[in-house]
């Protein structure tokens, strides 16, 4: 598995909550563009809804860990969708991240509460792709093309460290929605990633 620094949800969440509040969104102008590449919304468990059955100590950790690394990927794309220079279909996809994960860091927060779980993920455990300060620092600094090309390479790493971790839970989880979860993370934020793959070759 790939690793990153360990960065904790207690800096992860400082990081969301201190960026959200600085960066406030733009949205997308109305200009067309082909969404056909684009990944489909992801399949699973309506947002609120109970994990239903038993769970096990790795439903725990993806759910501990994910949710902090959801987090960190709306404030990157917060940080983007708040510049009036990016690229359309950079916008598009940062917008398409947004929408997918907001109901799933709704979803990962009601399942912990229902299994009577710490939201928090604990102090010793690493989370694969999540940006240090400095990073993120780097993509609120970049503007136009180097900004929109800063986001694809980091959002790429961030994506592939959530594919890990989720690969991680299919594996060993025990709970039917987290394991439905995970395997919609799998497959949509592969997709994902082979997308804005074949953007980067164009900036």
């Amino acid at each position: 598995m790939r690793t990153r620094p360990v960065v904790t949800a207690i800096v992860a969440v400082a990081v969301a909550v201190g960026v959200a509040a600085c960066s406030p969104n733009e949205e997308p102008s109305d200009m067309p563009h082909d969404m056909s590449t684009m990944s489909t919304p992801h399949h699973m468990p309506s947002a609120s809804a109970p994990a239903t059955g038993e769970h096990n100590a790795a439903d725990t950790m993806f759910a501990q860990m994910m949710l902090p690394h959801h987090e960190q990927a709306l404030v990157m794309s917060d940080i983007i969708l708040g510049k009036s220079d990016i690229p359309q279909q950079v916008t598009d996809i940062a917008k398409q991240i947004k929408d997918a994960q907001d109901p799933e860091i709704a979803q990962l927060k009601e399942w912990l509460t229902t299994w009577g779980e710490p939201v928090s993920v604990p102090m010793d455990h690493e989370m694969d792709g999540m940006l240090s300060e400095a990073e993120l620092q780097q993509l609120r600094e970049a503007q136009g093309n180097a900004a929109a090309k800063l986001f694809l390479e980091q959002m790429i790493e961030h994506h592939e460290g959530a594919v890990d971790m989720a690969e991680d839970e299919i594996e060993d989880g025990k709970n039917a929605d987290s394991i439905a979860m995970a395997r919609s993370i799998v497959e949509s934020q592969q997709k994902e990633i082979d997308t804005m793959k074949e953007m980067l070759k164009g900036l």
